[in-house]
Order: structure tokens, then sequence, then C-alpha cells
């Protein structure tokens, strides 16, 4: 059965913005949830609700619920910054862990048994076999992997002992912004390699760092799947039409199964700028595995999902229009 209403929290940040955006296209009812810590409120279009605040307030979350007659969560408020999750682990664990269980607590407490959870491919770690699978063990090497993978095991065990369903999302590297123009990354301070060479791209900064050139890939770059934000969003739509159907709770990995290097990036943005890219090599980042490539075949299998910007190309042009957008309505 169709939830009445989907409450996204974190619906004013990046990815949060563009699954409200794939909602409304649906034709769902949507109210977001966001503290603004890192989300804009000009994120959240004109005809959502947006109510400012914590998934950490139980209080809050319950009315916001009985409100809007919520009938499932899509949860995206936390922090994703792997080397500040390094230095600031009890922040993440906070943030991503208990906050998330004080939200799935009030869910439940108010009947809400559909949970979509934003989870990520830091929990694998650093597998010695690529692409990872989802039956692939979990051995995550830093705090923000562990607060996910915490969370996801909760989501296990509230399934088993309270008929919560649920599914997980984890992501690989999500990259780009909605084809329209109507959303983007907006952080001036983001830590991802696309956001960072489109700000480089269009001069609102000087040159981009490329963190370790001596891991065991083929040019000693770090490799990663990168994955439109479009298509993820349409992944979560997915996802919430297999909770309505009654579908069992389920992990899926969110990826394109292509790994591409950091020097293959930026050289896919040299070829759309027509010149080369300020960059320089500096040491690397605590926490940063070599790899991740996902085994994507079980989304496409059991949800459907047909990825429609699997070109690296397109992925880098709406991340440089975006940018430019920013820096327009700056000037």
């Amino acid at each position: 059965m169709k939830a009445s209403t989907i409450l996204v929290t974190g619906g004013a940040g990046y990815i949060g913005s563009h699954v409200v955006l794939a909602l409304r296209d649906a034709g769902r009812e949507v109210v977001v949830l966001d503290d603004l810590s890192t989300g804009r409120r000009d994120a959240v279009p004109a005809d959502v609700t947006l109510v400012e605040g914590s998934v950490g307030d139980a209080g809050l979350v319950a009315e916001v619920i009985e409100r809007h007659k919520v009938g499932a969560v899509m949860h995206f408020a936390g922090s994703i910054v792997v080397p500040e999750s390094v230095v600031k682990p009890l922040d993440y664990y906070r943030n991503n862990t208990i906050n998330a269980q004080t939200l799935l607590e009030a869910c439940l407490s108010r009947g809400v048994d559909q949970f979509i959870f934003s989870s990520t491919a830091a929990v694998y770690g650093a597998p010695e076999t690529q692409p990872i699978a989802e039956d692939t063990p979990l051995a995550p090497i830093n705090p923000y992997g562990w607060s996910k993978r915490m969370f996801e095991q909760i989501l296990a065990d509230a399934s088993n002992a309270h008929g919560l369903r649920y599914v997980a999302l984890r992501y690989f590297n999500v990259a780009g912004a909605d084809p329209a123009g109507r959303a983007g990354q907006c952080s001036q301070t983001a830590t991802h390699l696309i956001k960072i060479a489109s700000q480089v791209a269009v001069g609102s900064r000087p040159e981009i760092a490329v963190y370790g050139d001596d891991y065991p890939t083929q040019d000693g770059t770090c490799v990663r799947d990168y994955v439109h934000v479009t298509d993820l969003a349409e992944a979560h739509v997915r996802a919430l039409e297999h909770l309505e159907r009654g579908g069992a709770s389920r992990v899926f990995n969110c990826g394109y199964g292509r790994g591409r290097s950091i020097l293959e990036v930026l050289k896919a943005f040299e070829e759309v700028l027509g010149k080369p890219l300020p960059m320089r090599f500096a040491p690397r980042r605590a926490g940063d595995p070599p790899e991740l490539v996902a085994a994507g075949d079980r989304i496409r299998a059991e949800l459907g999902w047909t990825p429609r910007h699997e070109d690296l190309r397109g992925i880098v042009e709406t991340a440089m229009a975006w940018e430019r957008r920013l820096l327009e309505q700056v000037d």
C-alpha cells in the first residue's frame, strides 16, 4: 500500500534534495526534516513543507509523523566526511548512529514501518575482491563506515523484533547534478572529487589536490565507482515502491559497476574544458581505501533500476553546469 506522505530527513542536502525532486516528479507527498547545518532552505521545493530540526529530537519527529500522516521515512541526515570522522569519531557516532536510532524509535512508536536508509560503500572497508557484492564481509576502516554499519545492524535487529521493513542503499561515489538545473551540491567545503574539480574548472578554487599517487591501482590514484545523483534518486523511489508492494527488507549497492581513477576523472574534466586542470599531488588521506567498485546486479534485477546517466562526461558536465549556476548567483 502506498504511504500517504514520505518524510525525508536531510532533504535540504545534496542527495536528499534530489530524492525530494524525484518523489515530487512521481506525484508523491513529501515533508522534509532538516536542521540546515549543511543543507539549504532554498534546496527544498516551494510546494514541500520544511520542518527545521534534528532527527535526534524524538518529540519533534513524532509530531511531524502525526501532523503529516507519514507512512514511510527516507533517512539522509548525517555526517559524511571520511577524514573528519577519523579526527571527530564521537561526533559521527552521535549523528549517524545515536540520532538515527532515536529517529527509528520515534517511527516505530508511531506505526511507521517502512524505512529507507542512506548507507555507504564505506561499510566494506578495503575489500580484497572487486567488484564488491552485497554479501562481501563488512569491515569498515574509518568511523564514518562504522557509524553506518552500526545503524544497518540496528535496522536488521529492529526488523526481526518489530516487523520493520527497510531498504539500506549502500552508495558508492555520488556525483553530478540535476540535469534540469533544479538542484546540485551546494557546500563550498565539500571533499568530493567531482565537486572540487568543478569548482576549479569554473575558477572558484585555484587547484585540486590529488591525495596519494602510490596506491596499488592502474595509475596510483584511488579508484571509485561514480554514480550520478539523479540515478541514485531514482533508486530510492524504486526502493520505496518495493516496500509498498510488501517487499522484504533488503540491502542494495548503488553503483554502476565501473571504476574510475582520480586521474581518469580529472582527464574527463580537461576534455570538457579543453585545457589542463590545475592540480597538485599530496599525501594520502586517512581512511581512504584504494578501490571501491560496486557489483550492481542485485538492485537492477530486484528493483528494476535502470540508470540513465552512466556516462562520466555527462556527470562532469552536469556538475560543472551547476557550479557555474552557483557562481552566477554570487555575482
